[in-house]
């Protein structure tokens, strides 16, 4: 009996040893939480956007070409070159054209010295028909006193009309003279003018864009040697579609964003070109850029204000971006928490709100960095 006691004590150890309460361990202190700033989800006037795209180009530009056919001497300049008005770009050889000058220099002064041989033969005319003249003034007095026959009469009237009509005959070849003198000089003229032909100089200030022509080339007539375009007026022509271009108007207000200079400037519609391009059912816009550094094929955007409408909208700074995902933190009951959201275009520094998010809620803006979904917040102003 008293072997079987200590078995039992042990048990009933064991046992009131199992019902003891365990030592409860202390409670975590809570985190603290974290103060931000939160602006309301509101309603706003969105601006309709209406976007073209187009290629800039030159305001002014020039083909440059000869007047004449003619081999090319001598080339002056290079693709991408600044020019000035009046600076000489391309000689053309003149040898030609220098013997037609000097074959009508030749004939002018050849009529230059018949001109004096006339005035000579005029001189001499002139007197032999004053001559004439007095001698039958003389004769008719006398043939009126009947101091002299008939015969004596009609010979001085005879002299007298042939001494007219070769004053009639010198001063008449006085004019054709003077015809091949001013003939002479008009070939003068325009063999000069053909020879200045020859030197062809830049219309304008401007740079080259393209060059198509080298020495030993024949140019001809019309023919492109080269094309200018004047640098400081460049514009945007964009393709506007038909439907659109009741909206637009000469003079509106446009942003157009040029790709290649990564920046957006402020423009406004010069032109409206009124055909419509029957394969694109579009327009061309042209509107003027006053922006430095413009080439002709760059490519641009031109974005139209066409109106107003409502829209949700948030700050920019507000939307965090994850690969494809957009989210925002809402701050509601003394938490912030993580909300997916769909966003549409920007505008005035703020993100269009398309879905994810009710009028009147409060964003986290700015969010602190490495803010953990479901963290506790406090609102501060």
């Amino acid at each position: 009996m008293k072997l079987s006691v200590l078995p039992l004590v042990l048990v009933l150890g064991v046992l009131a040893g199992c019902g003891r309460e365990p030592r409860r361990q202390e409670a975590a202190p809570a985190a603290a939480a974290v103060p931000v700033k939160v602006v309301k989800v509101e309603s706003v006037e969105w601006p309709v956007l209406y976007e073209a795209t187009g290629t800039v180009r030159a305001r002014t530009a020039a083909v440059v070409s000869s007047k004449l056919m003619g081999y090319v001497r001598q080339v002056n300049f290079q693709t991408g070159d600044r020019v000035r008005a009046g600076q000489l770009m391309v000689e053309i050889d003149s040898r030609d054209i220098d013997t037609r000058v000097r074959q009508a220099e030749a004939s002018h002064r050849e009529a230059q010295e018949a001109l004096e041989e006339v005035e000579g033969a005029i001189a001499t005319a002139k007197a032999n028909l004053e001559l004439a003249q007095t001698t039958f003034r003389r004769m008719e007095d006398l043939y009126q006193k009947k101091s002299i026959s008939s015969q004596e009469y009609d010979e001085a009237t005879a002299r007298l009309r042939v001494a007219a009509a070769g004053y009639e005959m010198a001063t008449a070849r006085r004019k054709q003279v003077s015809a091949r003198i001013a003939q002479a000089a008009e070939a003068i003229k325009g063999a000069s003018i053909m020879r200045e032909y020859t030197r062809i100089s830049a219309p304008f200030d401007g740079v080259i864009t393209e060059k198509r022509v080298e020495p030993g080339n024949l140019a001809a007539p019309g023919a492109p040697l080269a094309i200018l375009e004047r640098e400081g007026g460049y514009r945007l022509e964009a393709a506007v579609e038909e439907s659109r271009l009741r909206e637009i108007r000469p003079g509106q207000a446009v942003l157009v964003t040029i790709e290649a200079l990564g920046r957006a400037v402020d423009a406004r519609v010069s032109e409206i070109v009124p055909e419509v391009d029957a394969a694109s059912r579009t327009n061309i816009v042209k509107i003027d850029l006053a922006v430095p550094q413009l080439r002709s094929g760059m490519f641009g955007r031109a974005s139209f204000a066409l109106g107003k409408r409502k829209v949700l909208a948030v700050p920019v700074g507000a939307v965090r971006e994850q690969g494809q995902l957009r989210s925002v933190f809402v701050a509601g009951g003394g938490q912030a928490r993580s909300r997916l959201v769909t966003v549409g275009e920007t505008a005035q520094g703020r993100w269009e709100v398309l879905s994810g998010l009710s009028e009147g809620e409060a964003v986290i803006f700015p969010a602190p960095p490495g803010l953990p979904d479901g963290a506790r917040v406090e609102e501060r102003p």
